[in-house]
């Protein structure tokens, strides 16, 4: 199965030293960052092994990862600013 990758790096290639900077400058980015790699791991690896998993479930994951890749996103735009 073909997966894609979704970690933040993929997402924004054009903010990778951003990424980087707040990783280990802000604790709040820090950890929304750690959650959001959790769950793309998670979310990825259901999907290699094509394990059975309510398709609800797999839609409410997707959900969070979008919430947290949007809160992310803004955190990441605020500090180019």
């Amino acid at each position: 199965m073909n997966v894609d990758h979704h970690d933040l790096h993929h997402e924004f290639p054009e903010h990778a030293k951003t990424i980087h900077a707040l990783k280990t400058a802000n604790l709040h980015f820090g950890r929304l960052l750690d959650e959001y790699n959790a769950l793309t791991a998670q979310i990825e690896e259901l999907e290699i092994k094509d394990s059975p998993v309510a398709d609800v479930a797999l839609e409410e994951m997707k959900k969070l990862r979008l919430k947290l890749k949007d809160e992310l996103y803004a955190l990441l735009q605020a500090h180019q600013a």
